[in-house]
């Protein structure tokens, strides 16, 4: 299942991405926003590499705001938008943050405090919040669900249902069940920040609640149904109401039915690896390790696999080129002229480099835990 343009706004970014807020645009039009705060003012004293950063961030920011500004204006109007209206607003938010870590990589002292959706200062200037406050409520319009989408009035209950039940039906004991029914959830949070049945606004391939393609539902489906008697003998609950989803569902798009949309990418992409689970929770305890390592499953899957096989997961490390384009067109090591310099890179490495991703995880440990009544 590798993707090499996928929707992670990492974006999503916790809220970065697609987190579906229609409220309406800040306050005076985001063409308010000054481009330099203070952490990010200019020096009295600047060299050509500084001046050259500095101007470049500028820019950045500027053509960020003239991109929102003129996808907004679209949508209020009701014009026709292009083909993947979100990839412009994608690829400008990406060159604004780069040019960020560019600038503070020059001037390591234009490093500001924090910001609320909690990216590293030396990529991100806490004064632009507008901006990505913006870029997120666009894209919740832009990837609104369609008409007929068949949601769940317990969303999140049924990622994690369907993921214990699965891992259950794998061999898994209870304990490792419930890691893979908080991982599945994670992974539900990393594709759509938690929504169910939305669109893509940088694919026509990847839609619902798990941003799969069809012939990945279509293979879920088949995978389904090998072990369907072994769930219904393990939780025959969970077997009717699968039974009620599917007559529900008839001759729709079974991506825009969240259960089935759940249930068939678990099966296709995950419910394999899910024997590995306790092992993996071994090597990697922290539970937001184990959903960016299933995340990478999503992303880049074989030498994700490789990787799990080798014996050494966290050491094993990866330098194929498109390997590598793969992960920065999912937000790692893409933003800034020495990230994007990068060759090959550890699991570990990759992980690490996956922070965008974090604050989703953390959403989802908490929905996770509210499920549990924790």
């Amino acid at each position: 299942m590798a993707r090499g343009l996928k929707n992670h706004v990492a974006v999503p970014m916790a809220a970065l991405v697609l987190g579906l807020l229609f409220a309406a645009p800040v306050p005076g039009g985001i063409g308010t926003i000054g481009f330099i705060s203070p952490a990010m003012a200019q020096p009295a004293t600047l060299t050509k590499r500084q001046s050259d950063a500095l101007k470049a961030y500028n820019d950045a920011v500027r053509n960020f705001e003239a991109v929102l500004t003129q996808r907004r204006a679209q949508l209020e109007a009701k014009q026709p938008l292009p083909n993947l209206p979100g990839q412009a607003l994608y690829l400008a938010r990406n060159a604004m943050l780069g040019a960020a870590k560019d600038l503070t990589d020059a001037v390591p002292s234009r490093i500001g405090g924090p910001n609320k959706f909690n990216i590293p200062p030396a990529y991100f200037d806490a004064a632009n919040e507008p901006l990505l406050d913006e870029y997120v409520k666009l894209f919740a319009l832009m990837q609104a669900p369609p008409a007929g989408a068949q949601k769940s009035e317990t969303p999140f209950k049924d990622v994690v249902d369907l993921g214990t039940a699965i891992a259950r039906a794998k061999g898994l004991d209870a304990g490792a069940a419930e890691a893979a029914g908080r991982i599945s959830l994670g992974l539900f949070f990393a594709e759509t920040n938690g929504n169910q049945n939305i669109g893509n606004a940088r694919s026509n391939k990847y839609k619902g609640s798990f941003q799969t393609g069809t012939s990945e539902d279509a293979n879920g489906r088949r995978k389904w149904a090998s072990i369907k008697g072994a769930v219904a003998a393990i939780d025959p609950g969970l077997s009717l109401r699968d039974d009620k989803e599917e007559a529900r569902a008839g001759s729709l798009d079974h991506r825009y039915n969240h259960w089935t949309a759940v249930r068939d990418a678990l099966m296709s992409a995950h419910a394999d690896i899910f024997p590995q689970v306790p092992a993996i929770v071994k090597t990697l305890p922290d539970p937001i390790d184990q959903m960016k390592l299933f995340e990478l499953i999503q992303i880049v899957p074989a030498p994700t696999r490789s990787a799990l096989g080798s014996g050494n997961l966290l050491g094993y490390r990866v330098s194929d080129p498109t390997i590598m384009r793969y992960l920065r067109n999912n937000s790692m090591f893409a933003f800034g002229q020495a990230d994007r310099a990068r060759t090959s890179a550890t699991y570990r490495e990759i992980l690490d480099a996956m922070w965008l991703f974090h604050p989703k995880f953390e959403q989802a440990l908490a929905r996770f835990n509210e499920v549990k009544g924790r």
